[in-house]
């Protein structure tokens, strides 16, 4: 299936309204992609409804082409081409378990010669008490490198930090990953 990004009427489109959404809402963007082909972008705070349309404003301004795994439950009813049509890529998180969604974003990354995945480590917009390390497993099994993104509701900065590479020690590398998002502060902080 084509995507967004493969039009260029819509990709300008989106650059447009990339650019309304993040001067609307006093946003900046910090920080460079990796010239890297292939990644795990992660996406985090995930606190609200918000995130989305801000990290797809990010994407249109940037013009980077991103794929996203999302509950299956979006891609229905009259609105689930859309999110197939900006990048996403449906999974039943209950069906096969979390080593199913992993094998298919693997899958993903064998079939493309350049992918980037973003991905949210809280899984979902309420309050966790810890990251699901997905993400952290995608990016092993793949042998592809975790570009770290945030967005600061504090300083109103949208950002590309640095590019981590997973040693295969889960623990202390995702202390590394945490200890990184530590000052930044989501747009729903009582979801943090």
């Amino acid at each position: 299936m084509r995507l967004i990004y493969d039009n260029r009427f819509f990709s300008g489109l989106l650059n447009v309204l990339g650019r309304v959404i993040l001067r609307a809402g006093r946003w900046k963007i910090v920080g460079e992609i990796p010239p890297i082909p292939k990644f795990v972008a992660v996406a985090a705070p995930h606190t609200s409804n918000w995130d989305f349309p801000v990290f797809m404003a990010v994407v249109g301004v940037l013009r980077i082409r991103v794929r996203f795994l999302g509950k299956h439950s979006l891609f229905r009813g009259p609105f689930g081409w859309l999110f197939y049509w900006l990048g996403g890529i449906p999974v039943e998180r209950e069906a096969g378990g979390a080593a199913d969604v992993v094998s298919k974003a693997c899958e993903a990354f064998q079939k493309h010669d350049e992918l980037i995945l973003g991905l949210a480590p809280e899984g979902t917009r309420s309050k966790v008490d810890k990251w699901k390390s997905g993400f952290y497993r995608i990016a092993v099994e793949a042998g592809v490198p975790i570009v770290l993104v945030f967005l600061n509701a504090k300083t109103r900065e949208l950002g590309i930090g640095p590019t981590f590479l997973p040693t295969g020690d889960r623990d202390a590398d995702m202390a590394v990953i945490r200890a990184f998002y530590a000052d930044k502060v989501g747009i729903n902080p009582r979801n943090q």
